[in-house]
């Protein structure tokens, strides 16, 4: 059983207490709720709630339920690796998704998760658990492998010394099979996940390189698992992540030259 944290103690920790009590799987909470989750008094949690709702962190509807106001939005936006990486992948991400008709998402690394920043998606495309916002483990999906891959040695030692959550009979949770996999994908530069997260998806992905030449984000393209054509995939997914790293001002370093034989 997990334990529960530690309530809050000073005001700031509070503050953001409140805020993370929200989540995907809790975006409308009642004030009861919000206290209950963050740990806090009713007192001290209706206090806060009327401040950040003041301010526009957070909106209340005529039922009296709360959710994340758009005064959060506007400053979530200014975020370097959320809303400004998006706008200047987003053209290559619909080049993708008009080649394939099938989900196209963008995803950059925070800790030991993946967190979404862009999906494209169409109606005939198979479904995924992905939303704009939404966070996976790095082992569980191609953008998180091609993400990890690219990581420095701590962080990977770090990873692949933890447990490893499965959602799937295929999730990758042997941490020998997940080196393998991580020395695959920089071998290659794309990571291939299949049945990972849903048991009927398939996900190509490859990493995106900033102006440093550190990876930033991985862009992927998630498809049915049954009849996926990885090798026909592969290459559009390299020429997504290469564009959007030129277009972040990534230069590829110049191949040796070789001389031939004198004439």
């Amino acid at each position: 059983m997990t334990a529960k944290p530690p309530p809050p103690r000073d005001a700031p920790a509070r503050l953001l207490a409140v805020l993370g009590a929200f989540d995907h799987a809790h975006p409308a909470l009642m004030l009861t709720d919000i206290a209950k989750r963050a740990g806090l008094t009713l007192t001290t949690a209706h206090r806060l709630v009327g401040a950040l709702t003041a301010w526009g962190a957070l909106e209340r509807d005529a039922a009296g339920t709360y959710h994340i106001g758009l005064r959060l939005w506007e400053t979530a936006a200014l975020a370097p690796r959320g809303l400004g990486l998006r706008q200047v992948a987003l053209p290559f991400l619909e080049d993708l998704y008009e080649a394939t008709h099938e989900n196209v998402q963008f995803a950059v690394r925070d800790g030991t998760e993946v967190v979404y920043i862009e999906w494209l998606s169409g109606r005939s495309a198979v479904g995924v658990r992905t939303r704009v916002g939404a966070r996976w483990p790095l082992h569980a999906t191609g953008v998180g492998l091609a993400l990890l891959a690219h990581g420095d040695a701590a962080l990977q030692e770090a990873y692949t010394s933890s447990p490893l959550a499965a959602f799937t009979p295929y999730t990758i949770t042997d941490p020998a099979r997940l080196r393998r996999v991580l020395a695959e994908v920089r071998r290659t530069g794309c990571a291939v996940s299949g049945r990972q997260i849903t048991d009927d998806a398939l996900s190509v992905a490859s990493a995106v390189r900033g102006p440093d030449g550190s990876v930033v984000a991985a862009v992927s393209v998630v498809v049915p698992e049954r009849g996926a054509q990885v090798p026909a995939l592969i290459p559009a997914v390299r020429l997504a992540a290469r564009g959007i790293s030129r277009a972040l001002g990534w230069q590829p370093k110049p191949e040796p030259y070789a001389e031939g034989p004198p004439a």
